[in-house]
């Protein structure tokens, strides 16, 4: 790995807006990846960053998370009782910053990165809910894998086709409990979920394109509810 590619404990503190205390012990619960000793994986902390922010904005819980993804999908949420239903509308409602949003739904999914045999990328693609950067206006990438898996199907798949859990690696699973077909079904009905997934990116283009895409479905949820 290249000097370039990993950042020092002061730098890897400053990147997430925390301690270098913080920043060491977020490495020891695998949130960031050290590389050796005072020293941590670039990529780690710049995922962590999008994904998490650098603020105190609270996730929502998943099953929370999955139901936002479906009311800005123009869907019924799953799961979700009417009183819970009815605060998400109201907090929904609220928000106009796509950023914000995105942190929110983090926890919707635990994002994995792995390397394995291009001759697997087809097979894995196919064994994942891929939502697709084509319906965001992205051209897609055939040498990478991002997707939807559900939990209880991770290791098999990993043990499967040999992957190796790899911070810069091509293959990303977004491992979560809720139900894989109702995000299946999310993932077809519109382009939400490409966009909440664009809307955390390392590339800056796809990010904007994320953010851009999320501000006009809150726009709309905002002007449905009016009616």
């Amino acid at each position: 790995m290249a000097m370039g590619d990993m950042l020092t404990l002061s730098e890897a503190a400053a990147a997430l807006g925390v301690s270098e205390r913080r920043a060491q012990q977020m490495a020891e619960n695998g949130q960031i990846t050290r590389v050796a000793r005072g020293l941590f994986d670039r990529a780690s902390v710049e995922r962590h960053r999008a994904e998490r922010g650098t603020g105190l904005t609270r996730s929502w819980a998943e099953q929370t998370a999955w139901g936002a993804i479906a009311m800005l999908s123009n869907a019924a949420p799953l799961g979700l009782g009417d009183t819970q239903t009815y605060r998400l509308r109201a907090t929904l409602r609220e928000i106009t910053d796509p950023t914000d949003l995105a942190i929110r739904l983090r926890d919707r999914a635990t994002v994995t990165t792995w390397s394995g045999h291009r001759s697997v990328t087809d097979r894995i693609r196919q064994d994942l809910v891929v939502p697709g950067r084509k319906r965001i206006g992205l051209v897609e990438n055939d040498t990478l894998v991002d997707g939807y898996i559900h939990t209880d199907d991770v290791h098999a798949l990993v043990r499967r086709n040999r992957l190796r859990q790899d911070t810069t690696g091509t293959i990303t699973l977004r491992i979560t409990g809720m139900d894989i077909d109702f995000v299946k079904y999310l993932a077809a009905f519109n382009r939400t979920l490409a966009a909440v997934d664009a809307a955390t990116s390392l590339d800056p283009r796809e990010r904007g394109v994320g953010e851009q895409v999320l501000v006009g479905r809150l726009e709309l949820f905002r002007e449905n509810s009016r009616r």
